[in-house]
């Protein structure tokens, strides 16, 4: 069987190409080329499919790829479109005369649905391969289905809506489960929900339509011949009652809205236009006797879902007196009737016809047409042919139609892909607002196109119209490229006289004070506009001279602050002696490189406050690059001028934990000068490591002896660890810190002592103080009387040294008897000992014959062995094996030469000892067996393996050796 579905090859033969009656051509326009460089794709393109049916085709479906037709009255032929060349063939086995009369399948393309003219329905699921028929159903016509696209699968369809001939809606649920012989039905259940009616009675239910809108709300459009009805409610969530029960039950007691059109063609067919699979519909089209009635569907409206509603008349030749429309389809922006020998397709936007296709008298007519809405296609068919539209770039022309009818939101959207388009409706649109007097959303459009900028920029000078223009030259200048400097600088320069030039025309008028102030403001918005930061900063220099030419300093000062120019607003301060304004925008801004450049100016009028302004900056001010400044004030020497100086060089060192040596200097040289309470203080707080202070510990020394501080001086000779000239000079100062100063080289004696001597020595010969000197003598027990005798006069008799030497005397006696003392403790300790060593040579240890090796589990007495104190007993192998692992290298190389020797060594022979000894002898000059054991023992047995320092030493050492690890491993399993 020839392929029946050839998409692209060999049908393009037999293609009919069709396209709307707006061809897009290219618009001539300022600033484009007008070239077509391609031929533009017709948005309508028929094509016959390959196929030619063994028998009539009675009915088609196509849905979600998947297409159905029914051949004469007992063939279904079942197509998967990706798979065209594997039909699948089912044949119904009727056995009456009853026909097809319709078939419906569902959006997911697995459940369709044969509806018979014998008031019977066949249901037949994608994956299932035989027709079951619908008990429950039978006995009805069916004209029309409403399937549930929220909650349908391929596996089941969920609730769904029923319309017949009769006028009723039945809701019914259908399961692809087949089961055995005895198996559940796929007609869940069947029931009535409603009865529709005309002024007749009840009336054929020609379509059914049910959604669920984007907030939960549930709807169903359900079409008669004349009638459209609208049931809206709120779906039912529970996943027990699910279905449309509750949605109707609400129209029990009145009637649902409806829309009604006298004229009738018999029937009557609605169409929705969905843009995603599974989305909500947009658009709906209803076509009945008088016409298409086309509109939008709106789901968030509580009484009606349709609006924006209009009836396009049938086009000429077609209606119930002529020939009347068999179908109808709904794309975007047309909608295509079928008639019995052409489709025609209209503009909903003009209601204009754009297509007029007619089809051979070969083929037979026209039966009907369905879109696949998951694909786009629509399909057409005959009883002989099969066709089917492709649909592409239906959009395009459509911002001309939007255009024409002056709504340019839309003719924008649809043409943003296409510059020389959306051009031409910025065109349009900026003249259509100026003929308005719209003038600052014309100039906003204007700015957009590409139109000449002279011409425009003309047009608004002509109506006076100086603020359109303002926005007008905005906008391109936020639209230019960074290489367009020239013209940037053109654009913020004519901008700014603008404003300027308004600004001094409202300044004097008390009647134009709002709109000045509102002026001002969008001056000044301009100025800070981020958009336009880069031009206003290329251009800032002429700017600068346009706002002086202007005398306008307050904008100047503004200005200069947008650009973050600073310098120039700080030095424009200064110059008008405006310190404390200069020292605010220095602390708002928080410059450091301004700070260092502005501060010898300032911190001459107004020293508290910018030092105040340093300490808040903090850390990210560098002292060092301030200490100029602080230097030039200071000079004059004032107290006012050193404390502020102070203040800040405080705050570095206290709080910052500056350790520059230069602001340490330049600190001890401000204690030195105007503070010198402080400067011992200081220095005492540094500290006495001459590694840790942050100050030059020579500058210090000679800036304290410039100006007589002595004690500071003394300070600094003991950070410098220089003694003997901290006492010398501390001597002059006071004794008591001489005596600190003598104490400090503790690890000196010889040098402790030398310190005391001359203080002692001071004591005796300046001060003459026999007391003192003794009191001297009493504070530092290096010192004995014997060395301080010398210094003393020789009229000087012995009663003032008495208690000194009875002192001296003592502790010499105590001394020795110290001596003696620890001389009897060695003694003892000595006794002890021997005693210790005769008990030991006695000790002696049992053994048992059962007892056994600590580390081998064997009988001890089988071999030689080892006896420990702690009572562990290993044989001399054993132990050998275990202490090695443990030993040092060099004390295992030790251990194996002792064994070689030992090896080599005669064995002992039987006889007197001192035949043994001489047999056991070893070689002249080397050690006796008895030798070589007694250092294997020393090596092996100097303490037992288990409680010894060996097994301390192993504490780091696994329970299982890595190398073995695996193989232990293995063995317990």
């Amino acid at each position: 069987m020839a392929s029946i579905l050839d998409e692209y090859e060999d049908s393009l033969s037999r293609s009919a190409v069709l396209q709307t009656g707006c061809p897009s051509v290219g618009i001539p326009h300022s600033g484009y080329v007008n070239a077509q460089l391609e031929k533009e794709v017709p948005i309508f393109t028929k094509q016959r499919i390959d196929f030619t049916p063994p028998e009539r085709i009675t009915s088609l479906v196509v849905c979600c790829n998947q297409l159905c037709m029914s051949l004469g009255k007992d063939t279904l032929l079942r197509i998967d479109l990706g798979k065209s060349s594997d039909p699948n063939r089912v044949e119904l086995g009727r056995k009456d005369d009853a026909k097809v009369h319709k078939m419906f399948l569902d959006h997911t393309g697995s459940h369709l649905l044969v509806a018979l003219s014998s008031a019977e329905v066949l249901y037949m699921n994608r994956n299932g391969q035989k027709v079951r028929p619908l008990a429950r159903w039978k006995g009805q016509l069916v004209e029309s289905v409403g399937w549930n696209k929220a909650v349908g699968n391929e596996s089941s369809t969920g609730p769904i809506l029923v319309g017949t001939a009769q006028g009723q809606i039945f809701e019914a649920e259908l399961s692809a489960n087949e089961g055995g012989l005895f198996g559940p039905a796929p007609d869940l259940y069947f029931r009535p929900l409603y009865v529709l009616n005309e002024e007749g009675g009840p009336a054929p239910v020609c379509s059914l339509e049910a959604e669920r809108g984007p907030d939960g709300r549930g709807f169903v459009i359900a079409t008669t011949r004349q009638r459209l009805f609208q049931f809206i409610g709120r779906a039912v969530e529970d996943a027990e009652a699910q279905g449309f029960s509750g949605l109707f039950a609400a129209y029990t007691d009145h009637p649902p809205p409806f829309r009604e059109f006298p004229s009738n063609l018999g029937y009557s067919e609605l169409a929705f236009y969905t843009p995603k699979l599974r989305s909500a519909p947009r658009a709906f089209a209803w076509m009945m006797g008088d016409g298409v009635l086309y509109g939008s569907l709106d789901c968030g409206r509580p009484d009606s879902l349709l609006s924006e509603e209009r009836v396009w008349e049938y086009p000429a030749g077609v209606g119930p007196g002529a020939s009347p429309p068999l179908a109808i389809v709904l794309t975007q922006f047309h909608f295509l009737l079928l008639l019995a020998d052409r489709v025609e397709a209209v503009c909903t936007l003009t209601g204009q016809v754009v297509l007029q296709d007619h089809f051979l008298e070969k083929f037979g007519p026209l039966r009907h047409m369905v879109k696949d809405s998951s694909t786009g296609h629509l399909w057409a068919y005959t009883e002989r042919a099969v066709f089917r539209y492709h649909v592409q770039r239906e959009a395009r022309d459509v911002w001309r139609t939007y255009l024409d009818m002056n709504r340019f939101d839309l003719a924008k959207e649809y043409c943003r892909e296409r510059p020389d388009c959306l051009d031409t409706v910025l065109a349009r649109e900026a003249d259509f607002c100026f003929r308005q007097h719209r003038y600052l959303e014309s100039a906003r459009c204007y700015a957009l196109t590409q139109s000449y900028f002279e011409e425009i920029a003309l047009k608004f000078l002509e109506a006076r119209q100086e603020e359109a223009l303002a926005e007008f030259l905005q906008r391109k200048l936020a639209g230019l490229k960074p290489t367009e400097r020239t013209q940037a600088t053109l654009l913020t320069t004519w901008l700014t006289e603008l404003y300027l030039s308004r600004l001094g025309a409202l300044q004097g008028d008390p009647d134009a004070l709002n709109l000045y102030r509102d002026t001002r403001e969008c001056f000044r918005t301009f100025l800070s506009s981020p958009r336009h930061k880069e031009w206003l900063f290329a251009s800032r220099a002429s700017i600068h001279e346009l706002l002086a030419s202007h005398g306008d300093t307050e904008h100047m000062v503004y200005f200069a602050v947008i650009m973050q120019d600073y310098e120039r607003v700080v030095a424009y301060h200064c110059q008008h002696e405006a310190y404390e304004e200069a020292l605010a925008v220095l602390a708002r801004h928080r410059d450091p490189q301004l700070f260092y450049k502005f501060s010898p100016i300032l911190i001459r009028h107004i020293p508290r406050q910018l030092v105040d302004a340093w300490i808040e900056m903090g850390s990210r001010l560098d002292a060092r690059q301030l200490i100029p400044a602080l230097v030039n004030y200071s000079q004059g020497g004032e107290a006012q001028q050193v404390s502020q100086a102070i203040r800040y060089m405080e705050f570095c060192v206290n709080v910052l934990g500056e350790t520059e040596q230069a602001i340490h200097n330049y600190l001890l040289s401000l204690y030195a000068r105007g503070q010198p309470a402080l400067l011992l203080a200081y220095l005492e707080q540094a500290g006495a490591s001459p590694h840790r202070v942050h100050y030059d510990l020579k500058y210090a020394l000679r800036l304290c002896a410039e100006h007589g501080h002595h004690r500071a001086c003394v300070h600094v000779y003991k950070v410098l660890e220089l003694y003997e000239e901290a006492v010398d000079l501390a001597l002059q100062v006071d004794v008591d810190l001489a005596k600190q100063c003598a104490d400090l080289p503790e690890e000196d004696e010889e040098l402790r002592k030398k310190l005391w001597l001359k203080i002692a020595r001071h004591v005796v010969q300046e001060e003459e103080d026999v007391q003192t000197a003794m009191a001297c003598l009493a504070s530092c027990p290096l010192l004995k009387i014997e060395d301080v005798l010398p210094f003393f006069p020789d009229f000087v008799t012995i009663d003032h040294f008495k208690e000194a030497i009875c002192s001296s005397l003592k502790a010499y006696n105590q001394h020795i008897q110290e001596l003696q003392r620890e001389m009897e403790e060695a003694t003892a300790s000595a006794q002890r000992i021997r005693r210790d060593l005769q008990e030991l040579r006695g000790r002696y240890g049992t053994v048992e014959p059962q007892d056994k090796c600590s580390t081998c589990d064997f009988p001890l007495l089988n071999r030689p062995f080892y006896l420990f104190l702690c009572g562990h007993m290993f044989h001399a192998d054993c132990l050998l094996q275990a202490v090695r692992p443990g030993l040092p290298a060099y004390k295992q190389a030790r251990l194996e030469e002792l064994q070689r020797k030992l090896g080599a060594a005669p064995p002992p022979t039987k006889g007197s000892g001192k035949a043994k000894e001489a047999e056991a002898g070893a070689p002249a000059g080397g050690p006796s067996r008895e030798q070589l054991k007694a250092d294997l023992d020393e090596l092996v047995a100097a303490e037992c393996v288990y409680c010894g320092e060996l097994m301390i030493r192993s504490i780091d050492r696994p329970f299982i050796d890595p190398q073995h690890y695996e193989e232990e491993c293995l063995s317990w399993l």
